[in-house]
């Protein structure tokens, strides 16, 4: 060790505070780096795992490739595992109600595919031999509900071949240029249904039935899914065996190992973990950069006397480089292991939250060494960077500039200059204290720029969490209903029948069955509100679609007396319907029924309906009754025709049958239920479905578990979204604190001066209050408009980026926070450095010379 770096050693032992300070802000970056990365690379391995459980957990196939190209594959050194599936033919269905699908396909799964490709099941089992199949469920909606579980089915295998080449999955149907050759009869029992597997195309030529490989049969071509055991070289791999057939990544999969074609997708990754480093390193330099720069300061006059004796510039900086090792040395791991634990808590109280949202696997923590590493390296860096450039600043001051130390402090008479009116109107205390911001801006701006940084971060962040909270609730539609299950085709006693089954479900608290059809109506302009007209332009009359709602009669009567009516109220010889007729307003929050406008002038209508999709000749009389009532929730498939109002009229089940003649088809049509244990019911409620289906195709919805997946969401985001707020608002308070003690240490002379000249300790606190409201009316007068800039700016990109439903919300409860923040802080340093200047002896403090 030269006697430089011991000289660099000594003085961060004289000045335990300030180095203590650096080092907790050099624990808290590296923390923060830690953590971000590691959490991170635990986010992106619980994607991948998730998209494996989806998707498979290959990483390349080839389709329509000879056994011998498979048997390569296996014995590859370089593949850790290798999954087979068999082409075994195409059917023909004439059953098929969609054009490009004419056919059935039989693909055969060996066991190792049933593992590496999962086979989603929507009910049944999976096959246990080669006369077995699983049935894809859109299949079952194409054929009306008659393949069904058990049902056997007679199939003429064959081929589809153009110009005498053998056409695959991967070739669409072309009826003029293809033809089927039949080979054999087979027949099949259908013991499952299952989703349409994720690596097949979506305009395939067939619907896929899944079976297992005949062991002695010789079926077809095959497709082999290959795992590999280093997946980064899959582009060289796919160029090394490929040998002309066609290939596929597992891009569900690769884009989380930073892998796949996916470009945007990776320089998304990339620019949002550049911009996160970026600001941890902004806010780390700020905090260190003041702290050598200070420390450099101080030691001005030492420099002088090093130099002045022969020391070069080389040997100066590298004295403060070896002070910025040390303290990277004694920070860096230290806070290395405080960014795992903290993750490492913060992920075990999410991850829960997490299980569920896209995938049922849970969050765990992933500690990669590289990214460790680079965590670390960027501390150093950092660190370094910030020793460097005071450093390299300090050792080229000229000798005798270092040796007086009048590099710093400007004394020009208009530098400090004051107004007249000012000294008369701040006083003396206030007059010393803005002199001194002047004689030394340089580290003024140091300060100021170091809260400015913390309050602009504090508040922007907690813009975009409120931006996102908005985003993922309008993202929801309010719903009242726990459980729905669409049967748009199911004949009506089959469904009430069927209710009164599902509604015997464990936790089942209540539960309606309904049909909703659409209705059009003409209106006269002069019965409409001035805001309806204005919305839809100006006419003699309007044509309104009006929705008519069955609920069953018992469901229908709590509605009615919600809305304070009678069945008497509405006697008449038409049929009288309750209504609600409002215009859409769309905000972020659940409105009540009476804050919307009325399309209506009067509390009543008659008019004529038809149906809207109809020849419109059948019309029928009906009377409205409106009333404030939030929407009952319906079941419903398929896209919803949107309409600037609502104009939903609620009808008994009993009185569907009067409105048959009009002809309306049913828009939605099912069952609804509200349950205690929304998880417990759905299990028993798909239970009964399996053990006796419907004859007709279904869709079955857990509403609480979206609600539940969109709550996580907003929880976790929150987590993430302070805890990083939280951890840069340390490392601000650090510099803040490191930069203003130091700063008071440094001006130790000044103020031992004005203290022998007769300054009083009330004139001293003063100055002091003086100083920090002027630390704080400065940052507030700079941070605060950046800030609301900054938020603004960030709604702008989400409302870009497809949020278009949210608004723009000031976080006036952060700014106020941040405010007070900045001035308790200021405050409390500014009390803790005059503290030990108090204490001092004013003679020593004179004779100081800072050496």
């Amino acid at each position: 060790m030269n006697i430089f770096h011991k000289i660099a050693l000594q003085g961060l032992l004289r000045n335990r505070t300030r180095t203590l300070v650096t080092i907790i802000g050099v624990v808290l970056s590296a923390a923060l780096l830690t953590g971000v990365m590691s959490f991170g690379i635990s986010l992106l391995d619980y994607m991948a795992r998730g998209a494996a459980e989806v998707h498979g957990g290959w990483h390349i196939a080839f389709f329509d490739v000879p056994d011998s190209f498979v048997q390569a594959r296996k014995s590859d050194a370089s593949v850790l595992d290798a999954a087979t599936t068999v082409n075994i033919g195409y059917a023909p269905f004439s059953e098929s109600e969609d054009p490009d699908k004419p056919y059935l396909f039989i693909a055969g799964y060996d066991e190792k595919a049933f593992q590496t490709l999962p086979v989603n099941l929507l009910s049944g089992r999976l096959p246990e031999n080669d006369r077995e199949v699983v049935v894809s469920g859109g299949l079952q909606l194409t054929s009306g509900g008659e393949i069904r579980e058990g049902c056997e089915l007679t199939l003429e295998l064959g081929d589809r071949t153009r110009d005498g080449l053998t056409l695959s999955q991967h070739d669409r149907y072309d009826p003029e240029n293809e033809t089927f050759t039949p080979r054999e009869t087979r027949i099949y029992t259908v013991v499952g249904f299952c989703q349409r597997p994720q690596y097949e195309p979506s305009l395939t030529p067939g619907f896929t039935l899944i079976t297992r490989i005949d062991p002695n049969g010789a079926d077809g071509s095959r497709n082999v899914f290959v795992t590999l055991n280093d997946p980064i070289r899959i582009s060289a791999y796919e160029k090394e065996t490929e040998e002309g057939y066609v290939s596929a990544r597992n891009d569900d999969v690769l884009r989380f190992r930073g892998l796949s074609d996916d470009r945007m997708f990776t320089s998304l990754l990339l620019a949002v973990g550049g911009v996160v480093i970026a600001i941890i390193m902004i806010g780390s330099i700020f905090l260190i950069h003041n702290a050598f720069n200070i420390s450099l300061n101080e030691r001005t006059h030492q420099f002088g006397i090093l130099l002045s004796v022969g020391a070069t510039e080389k040997q100066l900086r590298g004295s403060v480089l070896f002070e910025g090792l040390c303290i990277g040395a004694a920070g860096i791991p230290v806070g290395m292991l405080l960014g795992l634990a903290a993750i490492r808590a913060v992920i075990a109280a999410v991850a829960r939250n997490f299980q569920g949202i896209l995938y049922s696997s849970p969050l765990a923590l992933v500690v990669s060494p590289p990214a460790v590493a680079l965590a670390a390296a960027i501390a150093l860096v950092t660190i370094l960077i910030s020793a460097y450039i005071p450093a390299k600043k300090a050792a080229a001051v000229p000798v005798m500039d270092c040796i007086r130390q009048t590099g710093e402090i400007k004394v020009e008479a208009k530098a400090v200059k004051v107004s007249r009116f000012a000294e008369r109107a701040l006083g003396l205390e206030a007059i010393l204290a803005l002199k001194n911001f002047r004689r030394n801006r340089k580290r003024y701006r140091s300060i100021v720029l170091s809260l400015v940084l913390s309050v602009v971060l504090f508040v922007s962040t907690n813009a975009f969490v409120i931006d996102l909270q908005q985003a993922s609730e309008a993202a929801v539609v309010f719903t009242t209903l726990d459980l729905a299950l669409a049967m748009p085709t199911v004949e009506d006693d089959e469904l009430v029948a069927l209710f009164d089954r599902l509604k015997e479900a464990q936790g089942v608290a209540s539960g309606d069955y309904q049909e909703v059809r659409r209705y059009v109506c003409t209106i006269p302009a002069e019965d409409c509100t001035d805001e309806l007209r204005a919305e839809l332009g100006e006419a003699d009359a309007y044509p309104l679609d009006l929705l008519i709602q069955f609920l069953d009669d018992d469901t229908w009567r709590e509605k009615l007396a919600e809305a304070g009516l009678t069945e008497a109220d509405l006697d008449g010889a038409e049929p009288r319907l309750i209504c609600t007729a409002k215009i859409q307003n769309l905000v972020n929050r659940v409105l009540m029924p009476e804050e919307f406008v009325d399309m209506f002038r009067a509390g009543t209508l008659d008019t004529e309906i038809a149906a809207k999709y109809g020849d419109g000749e059948q019309t029928k009389a009906v009377g409205l009754t409106f009333v404030n009532l939030i929407g009952h929730d319906s079941p419903t498939v398929g896209e919803v025709e949107q309409t600037p109002y609502f104009f939903i009229a609620l009808a008994p089940w009993s009185q569907k049958a009067a409105f048959d003649a009009l002809g309306a088809p049913a828009e939605g049509k099912g069952m609804t239920f509200r349950s205690d244990t929304p998880s417990g019911s759905e299990a028993e409620m798909l239970e009964m479905l399996r053990e006796t289906p419907p004859t007709v195709s279904y869709t079955f919805w857990n509403m609480s578990r979206m609600t539940e997946s969109n709550t996580n969401m907003i929880f976790i985001a929150n987590v993430f979204a302070y805890t990083f707020i939280v951890m840069v608002s340390l490392i601000a308070v650090a510099n803040v604190f490191n930069t203003i003690s130091t700063n008071i240490r440094l001006r130790r002379r000044e103020l031992a001066m004005l203290r022998s000249v007769g300054m009083s300790e009330r004139s001293f606190q003063k100055m002091m209050n003086f100083e920090c409201a002027f630390y704080g009316l400065q940052t507030l007068l700079f941070g605060v408009p950046l800030s609301m800039l900054l938020s603004w700016l960030i709604y702008r990109g989400m409302y870009a980026g497809g949020a278009d439903a949210i608004d723009f919300i000031l976080p006036w409860g952060a700014i106020a926070v941040s405010a007070a923040s900045v001035l308790l802080i200021v405050f409390v340093t500014m009390l803790y450095a005059v503290s030990s200047i108090k204490r001092e002896n004013i003679i020593d403090a004179l004779r100081d010379d800072l050496a």
